[in-house]
């Protein structure tokens, strides 16, 4: 990025290594402040808002480009001026302040438009940070956010001529704020686009983080070509960002254009951030490019296995239809377990937890199911009866993981650090109790979403025995006398409700009532069906051979009146289970 500001789709680009404010007059004077009052104006005039109304009438013009001239002039002059000595200087203004409430409500306006936009500060670490001066990354952006709230308020004063008396101190410098870097990469023919696109090196988050982006759901398979599709696109590296990522043991290189930069931030709160010297000059393992402009019109959600480079790519073009995190998770996920699948590992779309009861015993238990059958609530569950039973509980994997077979016994290893889930589903005092730390998106919608972290990254690649492995049944009612948990007595019997991936949809995606997918996984497993049956025989024997318990566990999460009580129950019913474990 070398522009010192640019806006586009609602989300504002702020790089304080070309230009870093200070002081009012740097603040009024810059090229940003400009574009955001003339974002506004052209906005209110569309909407032919109260505002823009009193703006014309009284400097009589309906030209924007007039107004904005007059607004940043008045603007500089109210930080040292009150509206006395303004009109006394310039007479002109006078019909402008001759209602003050007028003015202010304007000034209120404005500053509601600065706060609905999504801000984000970015620092070159590797460049002259000419307008950074000394200022450190993690100083940088409150103090951009103190000087804001100042001007606003020296505004305010100058005009009503007194000072409120609450002080609402909200932050409104970046919402994130990344430092990025260029870093060089062996990149093989074919991938030439990605060449200048900066690396983010760290990320600072104003929590609580909260976005609105355009869609809630997402719908169809992510397909395989038989080309990469980087070979002929093109990308403007001043609009691009790449996120290094460590999705399980895989290192992916995340590129993602601005427009798209909430999806991108949020990575952070789900897949753990390789340090430097762990990709500087290494070929990843994964290339996932989001957000390119293209000339294919429609949406194009594909993925290309390079096996002479032993590089899986995955790449979704530009449109608003994909404008939602689980796109950007689920593509990631899925060029994980194509490559685990490469490898002879089974990926499990699911949760898996290792719970310590209070009277010592212990289970790794792994709940396998598509979206809304009710693998994170109830581990949710479980997390609400911890004070009863439980002595400490560790996430390994909140959605997908990898079985992988050593010496006949089944481990169990996670991909993401961090949970995306329905904030509906979630208990709501806890997701109270982490706004401090979360990523809320769309928080006043159906499928409303929260990204947290919930396991540091060395506990999801240990490896975990698995003890209990179950499939969630979500629409199942579970009748008096009966119980939540039923094993399989044969692989067989097993393998035919594993794979056919039966749920009771819950909006979560696209789908409506009583859907299946192949193995409840559409992110690897159902685009590999062959070579995933090979690994689902190999592995159920291997379980039945062994120790491991396999069969169902009923959350009735999709009938209604249920979807706090059924994973409840079912939750209880497994630690009496637990209990008499050997």
């Amino acid at each position: 990025m070398r522009k010192e500001f640019s806006i586009s789709n609602d989300k504002v680009l702020i790089n304080f290594t070309a230009k870093y404010c200070s002081t009012f007059e740097e603040l009024v004077e810059s090229e940003g402040f400009r574009r955001v009052i003339e974002n506004y104006l052209k906005k209110s005039k569309k909407k032919f808002t109260l505002s823009w109304r009193y703006l014309s009438k009284e400097l009589k013009t309906e030209d924007v480009n007039e107004v904005l001239s007059t607004v940043v002039k008045i603007f500089k002059y109210c930080t040292v001026m009150n509206v006395e000595e303004i009109v006394e200087a310039n007479p002109s203004y006078s019909d402008l302040f001759s209602d003050k409430d007028n003015f202010i409500a304007f000034v209120e306006d404005l500053y509601l438009f600065w706060r609905t936009l999504e801000r984000y500060t970015v620092i070159h670490s590797n460049k002259l940070q000419n307008g950074l001066s000394a200022v450190s990354f993690t100083q940088a952006n409150s103090a951009l956010s103190n000087l804001i709230i100042k001007l606003y308020r020296k505004i305010e004063k100058n005009v009503l001529g007194y000072k409120p008396n609450v002080f609402r101190q909200i932050p409104v410098g970046g919402n994130a704020s990344v430092i990025i870097n260029k870093v060089l990469w062996p990149l093989p023919k074919g991938y030439e686009s990605l060449e200048d696109i900066e690396f983010i090196d760290s990320i600072l988050l104003e929590t609580p983080f909260i976005t609105y982006p355009k869609k809630n759901t997402r719908s169809g398979m992510f397909s395989e070509v038989n080309y990469n599709p980087l070979v002929n696109s093109t990308l403007n590296r001043d609009h691009w960002f790449c996120y290094p990522a460590k999705v399980g043991e895989l290192l992916a290189f995340i590129y993602f254009h601005r427009d798209f930069m909430q999806h991108g931030i949020t990575l952070c709160n789900l897949f753990e951030m390789a340090r430097i010297e762990e990709y500087r000059g290494k070929k990843p393992d994964l290339v996932y490019v989001f957000g390119a402009k293209d000339n294919y019109g429609d949406k194009k959600t594909v993925f290309y296995d390079d096996k002479e480079n032993d590089i899986m790519v995955g790449y979704v073009n530009h449109s608003e239809e994909i404008d939602y995190f689980g796109y950007m998770k689920k593509m990631t996920l899925t060029l994980h377990n194509l490559v685990m699948i490469k490898r002879g590992y089974l990926p499990i779309h699911g949760a898996m937890v290792n719970i310590v009861l209070k009277d010592g015993k212990t289970a790794n238990v792994v709940i396998m199911g598509d979206s809304g059958a009710g693998k994170s609530e109830s581990l949710e569950a479980f997390r609400t009866l911890s004070e009863d039973y439980i002595s400490n509980m560790t996430v390994i994997f909140d959605d997908m993981g990898t079985f992988k077979e050593i010496d006949g016994k089944i481990y169990g290893y996670g991909t993401e650090i961090g949970a995306f889930v329905r904030l509906d589903d979630l208990d709501q005092g806890y997701a109270f109790k982490e706004i401090d730390r979360s990523i809320f998106m769309n928080p006043d919608k159906i499928n409303a979403r929260l990204v947290m972290p919930v396991a540091p990254y060395k506990e999801i690649v240990k490896g975990y025995e698995v003890d209990l492995f179950l499939y969630a049944n979500n629409y199942t009612e579970v009748k008096e006398g009966e119980k939540s948990i039923e094993y399989f007595k044969t692989p067989s019997d097993a393998i035919k409700v594993f794979k056919s991936g039966a749920r009771m949809a819950k909006g979560t995606t696209s789908e409506k009532g009583l859907v299946e997918s192949y193995f409840a996984n559409p992110f690897g497993p159902a685009q590999k069906q062959e070579e995933t049956n090979e690994l689902i025989e190999r592995y159920f024997d291997a379980m039945f051979n062994g120790t491991v318990k396999v069969g169902e566990i009923k959350t009735c999460l999709a009938l209604e009146g249920q979807e706090k009580d059924g994973p409840r129950n079912a939750a209880i019913e497994l630690f009496d289970i637990i209990k008499k474990m050997k």
